[in-house]
């Protein structure tokens, strides 16, 4: 059915150099515009992501460039998002928005671009050093983003979907194993057996391949626990995963360093670590990476890098 709308409705994504809001940056920006009357209009935009203050460009992370497949050299020659900001405003502007699971990211990514571009704008109108002309372009450019996201109503799909659809045991097994409910829910018991009924209804369900599962399921636990992807927190938290077989540090100001470098570098961030609000099991692995690296450099040749070094700390003779 078509929306009934009182006003334009724009769906829109992101795609970004990363997950961390603060500090990473959108490298593509699509908007879907529904109008009242229907018409639907389309922009996509592609996106240098870029350091207003050491101006140069924000590196991709890894983990976003496998999932996007976008590689830093591809948006050497794009806009940065100040050049093309004013026109992207002028898309939201008088619009209610809509996304799917953009609430919680592709929003609040939006509203920090636009807050970091306007920040560069107010430093250059400040600046004396700044020559007239590019502080009449700041101004101009100031006045153009000014736009209020936190104004518009937000429309998450996902959200309706989950309303809709609760992902809950129950639902799950109204779903699997013939339509009912089963007695006693959230009994631990219950839940227990329940759950193993579900893994065999969905066994039935996906035995064999069709147009929408190309892959049936395999009743083999190997196969079953790698669903979804295996875990690559090497701490039940995930605050250091494994990538390429080297393990990173998954969170914070050192997200995708190697914990080896972190720990040459700064012991003090391991001390932080042990004396912070996280897990028992968290520090564990952090001190556990601490005791191989110490082990692996007290049983290894010394090397020439290691000689320049300590004639530099203690002089040479």
């Amino acid at each position: 059915m078509e929306l009934q709308l009182q006003r334009p409705l724009l769906f829109f994504d992101i795609e970004s150099t990363g997950l961390n809001i603060a500090a990473d940056a959108i490298i593509e920006l699509s908007f879907v515009k529904v109008f009242p009357d229907a018409e639907k209009q389309i922009k996509t935009w592609k996106i240098r992501p870029w350091d207003y203050q050491r101006r140069v460009q924000i590196p991709i992370t890894p983990g976003a460039s496998e999932v996007n497949g976008v590689k830093d050299e591809d948006l050497v020659d794009c806009p940065r998002f100040i050049e093309v900001a004013p026109e992207i405003a002028s898309w939201l502007r008088d619009s209610d928005l809509a996304g799917f699971n953009s609430a919680k990211f592709d929003l609040p990514m939006l509203a920090e671009e636009f807050e970091r571009a306007a920040q560069y704008c107010r430093s250059r109108i400040d600046d004396p050093k700044t020559d007239p002309d590019r502080k009449a372009k700041a101004q101009e450019t100031l006045a153009l983003i000014d736009i209020d996201l936190h104004g518009a109503r937000m429309v998450d799909v996902q959200n309706i979907y989950h309303y809709m659809e609760p992902r809950n045991l129950r639902a799950a097994y109204r779903f699997y194993c013939g339509g009912n409910d089963f007695e006693n829910a959230h009994t631990a018991e219950a839940d227990t057996l329940a759950t193993y009924e579900v893994l065999k209804g969905q066994l039935d369900m996906y035995s064999t391949a069709d147009s929408y599962h190309e892959q049936p399921l395999k009743n083999d636990v190997e196969y079953l626990s790698g669903i979804g992807g295996r875990s690559k927190g090497v701490d039940f938290a995930a605050r250091i995963i494994m990538r390429d077989g080297v393990p990173v540090i998954n969170f914070g100001k050192y997200k995708d360093r190697p914990v080896r470098e972190v720990y040459e570098k700064d012991r003090g961030y391991f001390r932080w670590i042990e004396d912070g609000e996280f897990t028992l099991d968290t520090k564990s692995q952090f001190r556990r990476l601490a005791r191989e690296f110490d082990e692996e450099k007290k049983n290894r040749p010394v090397t020439e890098d290691d000689l320049a070094a300590l004639k530099q700390k203690f002089g040479s003779a």
